[in-house]
Formats: structure tokens, sequence, C-alpha cells
């Protein structure tokens, strides 16, 4: 473990990505827990992801304009088709949602299967790769949040089934190209569940201690052991979230719950 293996240029970047990407799926991630539609966000996750493989088939330029459009529009289509399962069939849209991520992970290896870079392309979608962000990434994230929260602590009163899954599509396309799958999902659902039992006046904020206490550590830890930044990142969050709740249950702040009978 070595001090100078720590590179603030690197670590500065993506510590930025990652308190973008909190900024709107913590939020997002407490009204997926509250909707009981948990797997929505790998779901839409892969399938903006394979938008990206698509556009990686066509030899589009990876940061490139066509690559945004294809990944916005495989997540939106993938939204308004959960949109309309929704309605169709509610009482097995959690089984849907989880066959449609099969589905869509299962195109993408297909469509990788002849790259002979497929399985380090994969992995980055899956994995990430948020030591390499660039400031291009930065800002589009950056943009895009400020059009996300607005909309959502504007509007989130009146918006209906269709516009919560447009703007969650919104939201995890970009995010996925940055953080990668896996760090989406726990994203967005391990600071709702950290939070759960929490005052309700304290979840949002909660949320977001969490969560980027959860990414300082794990950038950290990443550079001084040279390990996959995103996937510590990953543990880190479950890990501050338990941290947090243990805490603040030893010192009376909340109630273990009772099992139901």
């Amino acid at each position: 473990m070595h001090w100078d293996s720590v590179s603030w240029i690197i670590i500065g970047p993506a510590a930025i990505a990652g308190l973008l990407v909190l900024a709107t799926h913590v939020p997002l991630g407490q009204q997926v827990l509250k909707r009981g539609i948990v797997f929505i966000d790998l779901a839409v996750a892969q399938i903006a992801a394979l938008g990206v493989i698509t556009a990686d088939a066509f030899g589009w330029e990876p940061q490139g304009l066509k690559v945004q459009v294809a990944a916005v529009s495989a997540a939106m289509l993938g939204a308004l088709l959960l949109t309309w399962t929704e309605k169709k069939w509610p009482e097995v849209q959690e089984a849907l949602i989880g066959v449609l991520f099969v589905l869509a992970a299962s195109a993408g290896i297909l469509m990788l299967s002849n790259n002979p870079h497929g399985g380090e392309h994969l992995k980055d979608l899956l994995a990430g790769q948020i030591l390499w962000v660039s400031p291009t990434q930065l800002w589009a994230a950056a943009g895009l949040g400020v059009f996300v929260l607005s909309v959502w602590f504007g509007f989130r009163e009146r918006m209906g089934r269709v516009g919560f899954y447009v703007l969650f599509a919104l939201a995890v396309t970009l995010s996925v190209q940055l953080v990668g799958v896996y760090l989406v999902f726990s994203s967005l659902i391990v600071p709702a569940i950290a939070v759960r039992l929490w005052p309700a006046r304290a979840q949002l904020w909660g949320g977001y201690a969490i969560g980027a206490v959860a990414y300082a550590v794990g950038l950290l830890a990443s550079a001084l052991f040279d390990l996959p930044a995103g996937a510590l990142i990953v543990l880190c969050l479950a890990a501050a979230g338990l941290l947090a709740n243990l805490l603040l249950r030893a010192c009376g702040v909340l109630k273990t719950p009772q099992p139901a009978v």
C-alpha cells in the first residue's frame, strides 16, 4: 500500500462521476424500491448496454453522438415496453423485468461473440471504467443530471407511469457508460435499502451520504491496493449502508423492525 500510487488526476474525475450518478440514482432508487420493481434498473441498464454494443457493431465512435442516440433509443424502447407490461400484466411485472434483462444480456453476448475484443468490451459495460471517464462524459452527465433532477423534484407528483419510466431510462443510459451496469444497480438500490427504515426526512440525504462515502473509500482503496474500482465501490456501498444502520441503531435512532406474523 503506497499513497504515492494515488493519482488525484484520475481519482478526481472518477469521484465527480460517482457523485453525478448518485445525484439522480438515489432519489430514483428510492422510488423504484417503493414501487417494488427493484430489477428495472438492471433491465434498462442492460438494454442501454445493448444499444452501445449495437453501435459498436456498426463501427461508430465510442463516445460519439450516434452511440448516445443508440443507447438512449434502446433504453427508451425498453422503458416503454415495461410501461406496457406493467399496465397489461402487473402481477408478473417483476418476472417480466427479469426476462427482459436476460434477453438483452444474451443478445449482447451473441453480438460480441465474433468480436476479438468482445470479452473486454462486455467487462467494461458490466464492471465499468470509472477511472477513465472523460471530461466530455462528465459535462454530459452533469447536464443530464440537472435535467432529470429538475423534472423529478418539479413534476414527480404529476408524472404518470410513462413519465417515470422515460425519465428513469434517461438517467440510466449515460450512467451505464460512466460506471457500468453493476454500479448503476448498486447506486440505485443499496442506498435505498439502507435508509428505508430511517425517518422520512432523512432518507434522501442519508442515501446521498452513504453513496458518497462508499465511492470515496472505494476509489481510494482501488488506487492504494491496485484493485478494480467498480467492484470495490459495490462492496463499499453495502458496507457503508450496513455500518450506518448499525451505528444509528446502537445510538437508539433506529428501532429493530418486528417480524411479520
